[in-house]
């Protein structure tokens, strides 16, 4: 016996208004997922939809952060559900892939930021995502020019965490990974203190050592310039042991208030108006090709869309082209959107559970975007309905901590009464299990968790689920010449309404809902569509809608189905 849970809610056209999206699965406080479907002169389309309060709101508890794939430039790659595993420890988060990369050593193609600090420079031919301090989302063209000065004149830093072409200097920081690339007749100098690599501010630092050949260790804190070609001779002149260097890392515009960013592209909406021609660096193909497709972008309220559109898939998702993408997310009520990496490996996900049906299966990436929410967490209760039956009489509860926190944890009947776990409690962070067993009284529970961190925030996470013992023994169908009697005990008098579902939830049939007596009772599916046709032989669920004046509940059977006549 098992109780389903429908979390796909299909359009009957495009989307409509802007707010149409807003009421789909809660996630998160504030933080809701919907897959929708657009019917399209090519087929149909799957859109999932992230909906996430302004950064910063609500006292700083959410932020929309890009993260790397094991935290370095060149650190190989994961699939995001992996890397939103890797940082469940600091928050609970959701999101997408993020933006493309080399397919050789894996590098961003784009932009890198986070906290301020810039891992990779821009593609300046190509769009740039930022997210500013007060929450605004930014879609430019950003171009870099680094600059660093020994004992000489100022010469130009082609690069940022990179490897260095012939005649080049660059700037390796921890990001990079943990050694300078090894390039052949290469110099490195050593700056084992280095400030964190802020765009547009003036950075200092004395060398430490000089190295050939790259393998030099990147001290934490440090930071290492790397030359080759021509350039190895220049550096290892101007920059003995011991002089201070002066570096700055531009970026224009300033983009002095973002704080967080990544590559992307092409800008999808501006000014709420879909863009038909960004005139940015992509192919015709990356463009006009009907594919899975990524995209981020924020209303005229503040709140920010992560969009995941799957394809590939006739029947399914056939995907959109990048300006049919423009037009769902202008619909959707973006002001401004932009583009993130499209194809195969086009994945939403939230705490480490896919959400969607990439068409070769989740791929590796080389960042994700994700929503990241440091409040307290409670999973849905693991049963959503308890029956009092066996195996159905008690709640295995828990929550989520990402900082210290003091938390009261309380159980809410259907009488309003708080039935408290705790009060005031403080605890590090971790993972808090309680299971809980004394109803006594039917209806909706609330499981109701607040928590106050080191840091003054307040969140609150509310889940409910039902404790209801009207519905029984509700057991496979009894099948009889092409009928099923479906049976079941009612302990007190109801209404019982019957649909006769697909196993993925397509309707079949729904017979009219009847009122019964307490006691053993049985519902009759006759074996035939609406129009009156027989259904055909398969595998069927039976799926069970109960009103009492306790409320209403459900529970479900699967069962085969033998055609007759």
């Amino acid at each position: 016996m098992v109780r389903r849970v429908s979390t796909l809610l299909v359009l009957a056209a495009a989307f409509a208004a802007p707010a149409a999206h807003a009421q789909g699965t809660t996630l998160l406080p504030g933080v809701t997922y919907e897959q929708a479907v657009e019917f399209t002169p090519h087929g149909a389309v799957a859109v999932h939809v992230l909906t996430a309060p302004r950064p910063g709101d609500q006292d700083g508890l959410f932020q929309l952060a890009p993260v790397l794939a094991h935290g370095t430039v060149l650190g190989g790659r994961e699939p995001v559900t992996q890397i939103e595993q890797d940082v469940s420890a600091q928050a609970t988060v959701a999101g997408i892939n993020g933006d493309l990369f080399s397919p050789g050593d894996g590098h961003p193609a784009g932009i890198f930021m986070a906290g301020g600090v810039l891992a990779h420079p821009p593609f300046g031919s190509r769009s740039s995502i930022g997210i500013d301090s007060a929450g605004g989302l930014h879609v430019d063209r950003v171009k870099f020019f680094g600059t660093w000065q020994g004992t000489g004149q100022r010469r130009t830093l082609s690069g940022l965490n990179q490897v260095p072409a012939q005649g080049q200097f660059v700037l390796l920081t921890p990001a990079f990974g943990p050694k300078a690339p090894a390039v052949s007749g290469s110099v490195e100098i050593v700056l084992q203190s280095f400030p964190a690599a802020t765009p547009n501010a003036a950075l200092s630092a004395a060398v430490s050592s000089v190295g050939v050949n790259g393998g030099e260790p990147i001290p934490p804190g440090g930071a290492i310039i790397q030359a080759a070609g021509s350039a190895a001779a220049k550096l290892q002149a101007e920059a003995p042991v011991g002089t201070q260097i002066a570096a700055r890392l531009i970026l224009q515009p300033a983009w002095t208030n973002v704080v967080a960013a990544l590559g992307g592209g092409p800008v999808l909406v501006r000014s709420s108006a879909p863009v038909f021609r960004s005139l940015e660096d992509f192919t015709n193909d990356q463009i006009a090709a009907r594919t899975p497709r990524a995209a981020v972008g924020q209303l005229a309220d503040g709140r920010v869309i992560l969009v995941a559109v799957d394809g590939g898939q006739p029947g399914y998702s056939v995907g959109l082209s990048s300006f049919e993408l423009a037009q769902t997310m202008a619909r959707l009520g973006a002001v401004t959107a932009a583009g993130l990496e499209p194809g195969p490996d086009v994945t939403v996900a939230f705490d480490g559970q896919l959400l969607n049906r990439p068409s070769t299966g989740e791929r590796a990436v080389r960042e994700a975007l994700l929503v990241e929410y440091f409040g307290v967490y409670a999973a849905p209760p693991p049963v959503a309905l308890l029956t009092g039956e066996a195996g159905r009489t008690q709640e295995q509860l828990s929550y989520k901590l990402v900082r210290p926190s003091q938390v009261t944890a309380q159980l809410i009947g259907p009488d309003g009464r708080p039935r408290v776990l705790e009060a005031g409690v403080q605890h590090d962070p971790g993972s808090y299990p309680f299971t809980y067993s004394t109803f006594d009284a039917e209806g909706t529970w609330h499981w109701n968790v607040t928590a106050t961190d080191d840091l003054k925030r307040t969140s609150t996470i509310d889940r409910t689920f039902r404790y209801d013992t009207t519905l029984r023994g509700l057991s496979a169908p009894k099948l009889a010449r092409g009928t099923a009697a479906i049976r079941f005990t009612l302990s007190r008098a109801a209404t019982v309404k019957l649909r006769i579902e697909t196993p993925n939830g397509v309707l079949v049939r729904e017979v009219p809902p009847v009122s019964l007596p307490a006691g053993a009772q049985s519902v009759i599916w006759d074996g035939r569509l609406p129009h009156g046709t027989r259904a055909y032989g398969g595998r069927y669920v039976a799926h069970l809608f109960v009103t009492s004046s306790v409320g209403t509940s459900d529970l479900a059977v699967p069962f085969s189905f033998r055609r007759t006549g």
